[in-house]
Formats: C-alpha cells, structure tokens, sequence
C-alpha cells in the first residue's frame, strides 16, 4: 500500500532525556525530562503514541487540536524523542475530516496502525503507515449500524458529527498477524469489532464482516481491545455509558480472532462507582469515565499470554477519591486476580484516565495517568490556584514480575496542568495513552504547565502535547 506524502511543517529540536538521565530506580525515580511534542497555539487533548518493535527509535505521537474544524496533530521521531518532525493530518486531506478518537497500534513488521472517528459522517476509519507515521493511507471505513438505542456518548469535542449515527471511543490493536478495532455503534450502544489478517510489511487482507460484541444490557463504551498470543481478541467496555453513578465492567472472548466463532458472553471483571459521565474537579466539563484498558503479554516469557485490565475506582460515590485498579488474567478473561489500587499516595484526590502497556521484548508492564494527589488547595508547586484536587501532574509505575508487585509511583510531568485555565470545555478529552518497547516506556498527555518552555500559549492556558522518555530495566 502506498501513502500520499503530507506537507510537513516543522522540525521539533527539544531534546527528550537519553537512556541514562531518564533511567528511573524502583525507589529513588527522577523526574524525566518532558517534551512538548506539538508546540502549537490552542488545545490538544486525547493524546496516543506508539513505538515501533521493528526499530525502537521511531516514536509517533498525536493529539487531536481543538484550533481548527479538524485534523490531528503528530509527532514523528527516529531517534527515540529526541527530536520530532510534526504535521497537521486528517484535515479534509486523503484521511478525511478527521474528528478525534484517534488510538495507534503498531505491529511486528513495521506497520503503523491508527483508527479515528471521521467528522463528516460519524464512521470509523482505519488508517496505516508503513514509513515510521510520515505518511498515511486510508483502508478501511466502518459505518455504525442503524438499530435505535439510548446510549449517550459525549458530545465530540467540536462542531457535532453531522450524522444520525456514529461511532465513539474507537481502540485499535494487534497482534502476531492481525490488527482488530472495536467501538461502540450510537445511538444503538452496541459493541462492534472488526479485524483483518496482517501478513507483513504494507500486506494484509480484507476486513472482516463487523462483529457484534455481546453485551449485558445492550450497550457498553469507553472500552479497549487487546489480542493475544494465538490471535485471541478481548474487548473490555463499561455498561453505564452515562451520569456518575457506578459501572459495571465486562468483557468479552473472541476465542479463535479471525476464525468463525465470534464474541462469547460478557464475563463481569469489576464494579465500579465511576460512571459514564463523572464530573471531578479536575474535568469539570468534560467529565471522566472508569476508561478500562487491556494489555496482553505475547513477549513468549515467563508471563506470555497473561492478559492485564486497567480501570478507575471511585472510594464511595461522588467522593472524588478516584483511584487505579489493575487486575490480571492467565485464562483469557475467565478469571482475574483480585484488584489492586496501584497509586500510592495517602490522599483522598483523583487518579484518573490510566493507561497500561506491555512491553512486548521483557513482559514487563507500565502504567500511567493523570494525578491529583499533590493539589491540597494549599499551594506549593502541585497547586496552581488555591482549589484542591483540580491540578495534576502524570504519574506512573511499572512491573517487572507479572504484576505481582509496583514499584514505588514515580512522577513523569515535571509541571503541573490545570484544565479549568485551558477554557475549551473538553478538559483533557476522555483519555490518554502510553507506550513501551526495548526497555523504554513513553506515556503522552496533555499539559498546559508549559514546563519545555514551548508553549505558544504560554503557561496554564490551551494545553500542548507532551510525552517523555522513561527508561525501564
């Protein structure tokens, strides 16, 4: 397959730490040094990123940016974020319009998957790089299906999708020969995937018929998708699409992928007291959800085929007391270990909008997320106004037995962010993500703190995109 080379418009030359300064000890971390990846004027939020397996140097990250009608902002680097090239993509060029819900998943050949929403006509698309995420062709499009419902997503972050149905919250990922994306179909609320058959570089199948995923109620989003070892797919989603009272989480086994057996009945992982549109000082206009994510080791270690689920737990509704769960299965999905909160501060402030990865060289696992704990209201360099429990700063842990035990969270921002001072009413979006190959795990997010010094915006106003570089050994 073969792209249509976009028009790029500048180089990024801020440096990112390098393997030694950003090595991270299990009880004495330092901060690592942070990169503004966009240094563009106005908003980006719901940040992705990924590493390619096939050369660990070449890093893509991307927000979508709330200061245009629509296109996504990337960061291209092949020297392990020490540099980035950056371009504007998805603005009614050879993508399309392109919305927001953007994922990227990248595979064992050097292909580099995205899926979006599409801002003309609500469907879900799916795009691919085979040059390290300079250039992008379009493969495939889904429409959503047409059968009535009541779920209710959240608004899109701009302009509304013109469309009497839509897909939200799309995830992409894959495995040894397969890439699969799941979403949920509005207004029907149901849980839709799709996959096709990667063979190598720039080669692979049709796509698949779209497959229903069961749910218990009919409906489920701000979900993820994870594929395992043998091609195995897990789709993971929360029932309660909307309002702040509790979830449940589920998920759902295509045992045999791209084979004719299909989605199994949704197996109950968690409840939570997080709902679908749960306001917290921290996003108070966008709202946050449980965000559950997978993770599948395929390293062919000693944990290959565990399978890890990330999630939000709220101590007691409406608290605000939000925290980390992770929890992990040997058996696809039928049975998990009991949670465990993985932030670990001794505070009552928010933990929200957790990201997990593998990496895929070591079975080792990472996570990362946005985190309240050092907003008291009382200043200092954790808060930015006097209001407690609405500024935050990324932290993060990692695994190096299975999950068996964290270490000791690490801070990742070197500054603090306040989406109250961005004034979009989108806040951070509705998620973020992170990334982690060869030794080297890449959270993203979004930052207003302008601690690289790049912010055309200047300080706790629109909020860039940043990512930093944390060596894992």
């Amino acid at each position: 397959m073969s792209g249509r080379k976009l028009a790029l418009f500048g180089v990024c030359l801020l440096a990112l730490a390098g393997a030694a300064s950003a090595a991270v000890a299990a009880t004495a971390a330092t901060t690592p040094t942070n990169a503004d990846v966009s240094v563009l004027p106005g908003n980006d939020a719901e940040d992705a990123i990924a590493v390619n397996p096939t050369n660990p140097n070449n890093v893509v990250a991307m927000a979508i940016t709330l200061a245009q009608d629509s296109g996504l902002v990337e960061g291209v680097s092949f020297n392990g974020g020490r540099t980035w090239t950056r371009q504007i993509i998805g603005a009614g060029d050879a993508l399309g319009e392109v919305c927001c819900d953007e994922q990227l998943a990248w595979d064992r050949f050097g292909n580099l998957w995205m899926t979006y929403l599409l801002n003309t006509n609500g469907n879900i698309v799916v795009a691919l790089s085979t040059d390290g995420g300079l250039t992008w062709t379009k493969v495939a499009e889904s429409a959503p299906t047409t059968v009535t419902g009541n779920a209710k997503p959240k608004a899109r972050p701009r302009g509304q999708v013109h469309a009497a149905k839509y897909g939200d919250q799309p995830s992409i990922a894959v495995g040894p020969n397969s890439v699969w994306v799941s979403y949920t179909s509005v207004p029907s609320g149901e849980v839709q995937a799709f996959g096709a058959n990667v063979s190598g570089l720039g080669s692979f199948g049709s796509f698949s018929a779209l497959e229903t995923v069961p749910t218990s109620n009919g409906q489920g989003d701000y979900g993820d998708t994870a594929v395992g070892p043998n091609g195995e797919v897990v789709v993971i989603y929360q029932d309660k699409t909307g309002g702040e009272v509790g979830a449940n989480i589920y998920t759902a086994l295509d045992p045999d992928g791209l084979g004719p057996a299909g989605f199994g009945a949704p197996r109950l992982l968690a409840k939570t007291n997080v709902g679908g549109f749960d306001y917290i000082p921290a996003q108070p206009d966008r709202s946050v959800d449980a965000e559950a994510n997978l993770a599948w080791d395929r390293s062919g270690g000693p944990h290959n085929g565990r399978l890890y689920a990330v999630w939000t737990q709220e101590v007691g509704n409406e608290s605000n007391d939000m925290d980390i769960e992770v929890q992990y299965s040997d058996d696809k999905g039928a049975t998990w270990s009991p949670a465990v909160r993985v932030n670990d501060d001794h505070t009552a402030n928010s933990q929200f909008m957790p990201s997990i990865a593998v990496d895929q060289s070591t079975g080792n696992v990472a996570l990362s997320w946005y985190d309240a704990r050092n907003d008291l209201g009382a200043g200092g360099s954790g808060d930015t106004d006097g209001v407690p429990n609405d500024d935050v700063q990324i932290w993060a842990t990692y695994s190096t037995d299975g999950g068996a035990t964290f270490v000791p969270n690490l801070r990742v921002s070197a500054g603090t962010s306040n989406a109250v001072a961005a004034q979009t009413g989108f806040d951070y979006g509705d998620y973020t993500h992170a990334a982690f190959q060869s030794g080297t795990f890449y959270p993203a997010w979004s930052d207003n703190s302008n601690s690289a010094g790049g912010n055309p915006d200047g300080t706790l106003h629109e909020l860039d995109l940043y990512a930093a570089r944390v060596a894992i050994r």
